[in-house]
């Protein structure tokens, strides 16, 4: 799978002759650099969505990037130097599912609890799917053909249905209804047939809609509006703050889940939110400090945990909010300061 340079280079023609594809053909690394810069953002976020990790997105794109730049004395430009990288990228990430498996969230691993679990330990060894910083992400679809804006394909309902796909339904996916290239050049990019194509896509549609709500994030958000959108994070974000049970369970829905990976254990239902609510962060955590933030295409923020109001807080979880209506639906707390340093936010809040 990642011998590219048959598939890829043979028999084409020059169609460019862009002068830092000439260098960086001679050798020339930042060319090489210059060519690829414009296109770094969107290839990442292709990794994440395959990968469902921000720190295994890291590690494709540069394994990608590296056998681009191997092999670009031997592209002479048959199709655009996008969809080139888009083929290297999507085989890397195709080897690493093979090699990696696929990344869980709690849901994944068990039934819900109906009470708190006062003593719950990080599973250390699950890997667990990541929150994706999504500042760099632009709104609306990325191609005239694609079915998927660009903030929807990295909503976590997405990304998470996404891990439940085998790699080669998960990359057709992908590549059609995200980057909207056609079946006939998503077979060449994967090496296969424009039949086994249809064939993946088909059935990682009928997974992916029995696992993905019909109304997106980013439709509930635009229905919502940017006002009433910042009350809600707002009045969440304070009640932790106030340590105030009644004011945060007054935000959610009947139906809530909330789930802070890496612990395994996650809550479903008004009754048993409200449980852990008032046993956990809201009871035993002494004080609470917050900075608002977004992740995956939805609102989030990034908790702070203290000793005392009055003193240092250490950052706690990046958590993803999931709106229906003017309600919170889902609660996924990705605990761990480790997040708070990818989304360019500081470990610690000193003293007020």
């Amino acid at each position: 799978m990642t011998d590219l340079s048959s598939e890829l280079v043979a028999g084409i023609s020059p169609e460019s002759e862009e002068p830092d594809l000439v260098r960086a053909r001679a050798g020339d690394d930042a060319a090489f650099g210059r060519l690829v810069a414009p296109l770094r953002r969107e290839l990442h976020g292709h990794c994440y969505r395959m990968l469902g990790s921000a720190h295994d997105a890291d590690d494709a794109l540069q394994e990608a990037l590296l056998r681009a730049w191997r092999g670009v004395g031997r592209y002479t430009g048959r199709g655009s130097l996008r969809s080139w990288l888009y083929t290297i990228a999507t085989r890397t990430c195709l080897d690493a599912v093979e090699s990696r498996g696929r990344r869980a969230l709690p849901v994944d691993l068990g039934p819900s609890r109906d009470q708190a679990v006062l003593d719950g330990a990080a599973r250390t060894e699950v890997a667990w799917l990541g929150p994706y910083p999504d500042t760099g992400i632009a709104p609306g679809p990325l191609g005239p053909h694609a079915r998927y804006e660009q903030r929807e394909a990295v909503e976590l309902a997405f990304v998470a249905a996404l891990q439940h796909l085998p790699g080669n339904q998960r990359a057709a996916l992908l590549l059609f209804d995200v980057l909207g290239y056609s079946v006939a050049e998503i077979a060449a990019m994967m090496a296969t047939s424009p039949t086994s194509v249809n064939s993946a896509l088909a059935r990682a549609r009928r997974i992916v809609a029995e696992r993905v709500p019909a109304l997106s994030q980013q439709q509930t958000l635009r229905d919502l509006g940017d006002a009433r959108l910042r009350q809600v994070v707002t009045a969440f974000a304070a009640a932790f703050e106030r340590r105030d049970v009644d004011a945060l369970v007054a935000l959610l829905t009947e139906d809530v889940t909330w789930s802070m990976p890496p612990l395994a254990e996650w809550y479903a239902g008004i009754d048993a939110v409200t449980d852990f609510a008032a046993k956990v962060p809201l009871g035993d955590c002494p004080s609470w400090r917050h900075l608002v933030t977004c992740a995956n295409g939805q609102p989030a923020v990034a908790f702070y945990l203290g000793a005392e109001p009055a003193g240092d807080h250490h950052g706690w979880s990046v958590t993803v909010l999931t709106l229906r209506g003017e309600r919170i639906a889902g609660i996924t707390s990705f605990v761990g300061a480790d997040h708070l340093t990818r989304f360019e936010l500081p470990v610690s809040l000193a003293a007020p």
